[in-house]
C-alpha cells in the first residue's frame, strides 16, 4: 500500500458517541422542562427517542441527515402540544451543543497531531458532529458528511466524494473506522485501503479482512510513521 491520505470516521472512532447523545437528550429535556413544560411532560427522553425513531422510519429520504431528523423530531413534538416552530431552533441548539460536548478517547489527540503532521486527513462521517465546536478542525484538511454528500456510508458516493476532496486516487487513501460494514466494507467496495479500529479486541467475521487492524489510533500513527521512515 502507498498511502497518501487518510479518511477518518468520527463517532466511536475519535470518541464514544452514546454518552454524547445521551447527554444531549438530557440537556434538551431539562431545557424543555424549564421553557416548555407541556412538551417536556408529553415527550420525556424516552418518548422523544421513540418519536425520533418513528421519523427515521417514516422518512427514509432523510437517512443520511441526522440533523434534519432531529429538527423534524422537535418540530413534531412542539406541534403535538399545539406550539409553532418559533422555538425549534433554540431547542435544537441546546441539543446540538451538548451533542458536540464529546470526550475523546485518550489516544485521539496525540494520534491526530502525529498523523496530520505527516498526511492530509479528511473526516468522513454519517453523523452530524461539528469538528469546529469540538476543537479538532485544525487537524483536518476537509470534512465530509453524509448530510453534505446526500449519501451515507457504506454507499460508494461518499467515499468517492472524499477522494475527490483530497485529490487522491482511492487506492492511495486509507479509510479508518470502527464499523466493519459501514467503514471497512464500504471503503473496500469503493476501492480505498481499509483500517479497522478494533478497540474491543473482537474477532473479524465480516468477509474479506481489512488491510490493517489497529487497537487504537496511536497504533495507526506508529504504523504511518514507520512507513514514512
Amino acid at each position: 500500500m502507498r498511502i497518501l491520505a487518510i479518511s477518518l470516521d468520527l463517532d466511536d472512532t475519535l470518541w464514544p458517541v452514546e454518552p454524547a447523545i445521551r447527554n444531549a437528550e438530557q440537556r434538551l429535556d431539562a431545557w424543555l422542562r424549564a421553557e416548555h413544560p407541556a412538551v417536556a411532560q408529553r415527550f420525556p427522553v424516552a418518548e422523544m427517542r421513540k418519536l425520533r425513531d418513528a421519523i427515521e422510519r417514516e422518512r427514509p429520504d432523510l437517512a443520511h441527515d441526522f440533523t434534519a431528523q432531529r429538527i423534524l423530531t422537535i418540530e413534531r413534538a412542539f406541534a403535538a402540544c399545539g406550539l409553532g416552530d418559533a422555538h425549534v431552533a433554540d431547542a435544537f441548539e441546546v441539543y446540538y451543543a451538548a451533542r458536540n460536548a464529546v470526550e475523546c478517547y485518550a489516544d485521539t489527540l496525540p494520534a491526530l497531531a502525529a498523523l496530520s503532521a505527516r498526511l492530509p486527513i479528511v473526516s468522513l462521517s454519517n453523523g452530524n458532529a461539528d469538528l469546529e465546536r469540538i476543537g479538532l478542525r485544525h487537524h483536518f484538511r476537509h470534512c465530509v458528511s453524509a448530510r453534505e454528500v446526500g449519501y451515507a456510508k457504506p454507499h460508494a458516493r461518499i467515499f468517492e466524494a472524499t477522494c475527490d476532496k483530497l485529490g487522491v486516487a482511492p487506492r492511495h487513501v486509507l479509510h479508518v473506522g470502527d464499523d466493519p460494514h459501514l467503514d471497512v466494507g464500504g471503503a473496500r467496495e469503493a476501492g480505498l485501503c481499509t483500517a479497522w479500529l478494533n478497540r474491543g479486541g473482537a474477532t473479524w467475521s465480516h468477509g474479506p479482512s481489512p488491510d490493517l487492524t489497529i487497537a487504537d489510533l496511536n497504533e495507526l500513527a506508529a504504523w504511518i510513521l514507520a512507513r514514512a521512515a
